[in-house]
């Protein structure tokens, strides 16, 4: 039986700066993942950075929010400063990711080479360099023209979150191909010298003028905050991707607060920034 290739609706919508909502998703199960999904977020991050996460997690979370038609599943890379990890990109493609989070992207260099990963040879020349394999990512060859139409519909996103990052913000959002650029609060706040402080209003500064140069380079921004006064007033500087939770920290806050309410314990309250 022959099969469409599927359209990237989460593509689509950042391009045209429809903004979308979403979830940080770390646990590494797709009970939980499922659960997250049909609460009514537009996308959710599949954390491989950070989360206990790989393909072998990554699989069933995807063929469970793939019931939810509506939330969006993006798969964050685990990778370093300088990293592309061209063979993660293949395999994360493969099992069915078809947009990718990479995270400590610090050149253009760096981000054109991880552009290519994600794209399929060409004979238009503008190809990449991903190894054509029987995979789930074109239902076993069910789907006959995914490798002629799949560079289309890949998205990718770079995480910017260094000095060095923000210094080539510019001619990373220029490379052909990057769909969007996400500014790491945390790390940059770090990186700025205000460890665990992204509320400090230089690393706010940062954060504003890093939004304007992404959309002045035409590419679509977006950022993850649990703050929702942030998270809105980032919406309104023209992010159009934006993770307004974490679901370990909306687990946290819940059962310390039903806890506290029975025993005497202290509840955690939600952070101001991430």
């Amino acid at each position: 039986m022959t099969m469409p290739t599927p359209t990237n609706r989460f593509k689509a919508a950042i391009a045209q700066r429809q903004a979308q909502i979403g979830l940080w998703v770390s646990l590494g199960n797709a009970y939980s993942a499922e659960i997250c999904a049909g609460a009514g977020f537009d996308w959710l991050l599949i954390d491989g950075e950070h989360g206990p996460n790989d393909t072998l997690t990554l699989l069933p979370q995807l063929q469970a929010i793939a019931a939810y038609p509506a939330a969006h599943p993006v798969a964050r890379v685990p990778m370093g400063h300088g990293e592309v990890g061209e063979m993660l990109i293949k395999q994360y493609l493969d099992v069915g990711a078809q947009t990718l989070l990479v995270p400590m992207v610090d050149t253009a260099e760096q981000a054109a080479r991880i552009v290519r990963a994600a794209r399929y040879p060409q004979n238009d020349g503008k190809g990449g360099i991903r190894g054509i394999g029987g995979a789930r990512a074109s239902a076993w060859g069910r789907r006959a023209n995914y490798y002629h139409e799949a560079n289309a519909q890949i998205c990718v996103l770079v995480q910017v979150e260094s000095v060095q990052g923000l210094k080539n913000l510019d001619a990373i959002a220029a490379v052909e191909g990057v769909d969007g650029v996400f500014i790491g609060p945390a790390d940059l706040s770090a990186a700025m010298g205000h460890v665990g402080n992204p509320g400090h209003a230089d690393v706010q500064a940062a954060i504003s003028d890093a939004i304007a140069r992404i959309e002045k380079a035409g590419k679509a921004a977006g950022i993850l905050t649990p703050n929702e006064a942030l998270a809105r007033s980032y919406l309104d500087q023209g992010c159009s991707f934006v993770a307004v939770g974490l679901d370990t920290s909306l687990l946290v806050q819940a059962t310390s607060a039903l806890a506290s309410r029975f025993k005497n314990v202290q509840p955690v309250a939600q952070g101001s920034t991430y």
